[in-house]
């Protein structure tokens, strides 16, 4: 006996700031998905949303939101570092489908609290690895795990070249303890990326990074922000195969804001993506560049360009290539109960790209490579 998926899903956001609106204007392109209650402390972000899901309601505090019996689905886009403890409340209401933005946890307190949940979680937890969603992202990895291009994945490189953080509400997002750090904060999309396309996780890591020319004349109640804004991390992966990310978050002024090679005995792969439309200089550099896949085969050697273009739309709606709309489909598809939707960022993942970020951030503190296989970074 077949069932037949429900029409509508009906959603709950808890906080809804800068990275909230963004996913308020994608499920706004979904039929049948349906905002219908926002809990937001902050005055202003709060009338925001609302002028962006008019029909939905604002509500006090996170237990009237959970209290409410009208919602199929919620999702957590408040501040890194209440994401855990708003999951063990929602674990002990009633069960719900949850899009949870990255990352799951700041600390490795936060470690032990989140993967406590995994037996009490009555419905399924999604983790907001949006990265993966990025049309040429996704293209890469299809190509990366068939490996025709390549014969397989010796050697990866993520670089981001982006421009610095952006303020946000209260000022959060400029120490570790709020955050988890940068290495937790921006690159667990990267080090998910890294699992993704090497198909294991890595076995110990080696990070450098600095505070070199960002937020140093910030001041917040007399505390000076603690946040990276460089680095590099070097991590090793069975089968003597490797990966390096390089960020730097001083760079606004790249054509690319992400470039991604994969290499193996037969060629390689790069992956291109520029950043967001909005902070493009339109009037001066004209249109933005499109995203890019580019094959390079060693015999015969002669690189192939793919452009990869992404609707309008869906680059108004966000910052990142439109990948939360992709994201948000997938997401729609399983809470509707579409056969053949899995879960595909689980908790799991979500926790192993939080540890590998802490374990960096240990790493660039101590000068010391770490290990991921035993210890308190053991994925």
């Amino acid at each position: 006996m077949t069932t037949t998926p429900c029409t509508n899903v009906r959603y709950g956001f808890i906080g809804c700031g800068m990275m909230g609106h963004e996913h308020l204007r994608n499920l706004a392109l979904i039929d049948g998905a349906q905002v219908r209650a926002i809990f937001e402390p902050d005055e202003g972000m709060a009338a925001q949303a609302l002028a962006l899901a008019p029909a939905a309601q604002r509500m006090p505090d996170l237990g009237s939101l959970l209290a409410r019996d009208d919602l199929d689905a919620l999702v957590i886009t408040s501040p890194n570092h209440v994401h855990a403890p708003q999951l063990v409340a929602i674990a002990d209401s009633a069960p719900r489908a949850v899009l949870c933005e990255k990352p799951l946890c700041v600390n490795l307190d936060q470690v032990a609290q989140v993967r406590a949940l995994a037996g009490r979680l009555r419905a399924p937890l999604w983790v907001a690895m949006e990265y993966r969603y990025m049309p040429p992202i996704a293209a890469l990895v299809q190509a990366a795990h068939a490996a025709t291009d390549t014969g397989g994945s010796t050697l990866l490189a993520i670089r981001e070249h982006r421009y610095p953080f952006l303020a946000k509400v209260g000022d959060w997002n400029r120490f570790s303890a709020n955050t988890g750090g940068t290495l937790v904060e921006k690159c667990c999309h990267f080090f998910d990326l890294m699992r993704l396309l090497m198909q294991a996780d890595p076995l110990r890591l080696y990070a450098s990074g600095a505070i070199n020319h960002n937020h140093l004349d910030e001041r917040y109640a007399g505390q000076v922000p603690d946040i990276l804004d460089n680095a590099l991390v070097v991590l090793d992966f069975p089968g003597q195969r490797r990966a390096v990310l390089e960020l730097c978050m001083f760079a606004e002024g790249s054509r690319y804001q992400e470039e991604i090679s994969i290499v193996g005995p037969r060629g390689k792969l790069e992956c291109k993506v520029p950043g967001p439309t909005r902070f493009w200089a339109h009037d001066h550099l004209g249109a933005p560049p499109v995203a890019q896949l580019v094959v390079s085969p060693r015999h015969p050697p002669g690189p192939r360009a793919l452009e990869i273009p992404v609707d309008a739309a869906l680059l108004a709606a966000g910052d990142h290539n439109g990948s939360t709309y992709y994201q948000h489909r997938r997401f729609f598809d399983l809470v509707r109960g579409v056969a053949g939707q899995p879960v595909e960022v689980g908790l799991d993942d979500g926790l192993k790209a939080v540890l590998i970020g802490l374990a960096a951030e240990q790493s660039a503190r101590a000068g010391q490579a770490v290990s991921l296989c035993e210890g308190p970074f053991r994925l």
